[in-house]
């Protein structure tokens, strides 16, 4: 059975959550970040797993 898990992307500018993204937390122990693209700010900033 699969262990990936819900993760939240958080914009680390404006701090709204933009997207979800699956993580297997058995081979992924440290937070995950990714350039992505946030409407609000209407540029790609780096976004970050957020809090549950």
């Amino acid at each position: 059975m699969s262990q990936d898990y819900l993760i939240k992307l958080q914009c680390t500018a404006c701090k709204r959550v933009n997207y979800w993204s699956r993580k297997n937390k058995k081979t992924v122990e440290r937070k995950i970040e990714l350039k992505k693209f946030c409407k609000w700010c209407k540029k790609s900033t780096p976004h970050k797993e957020g809090k549950k």
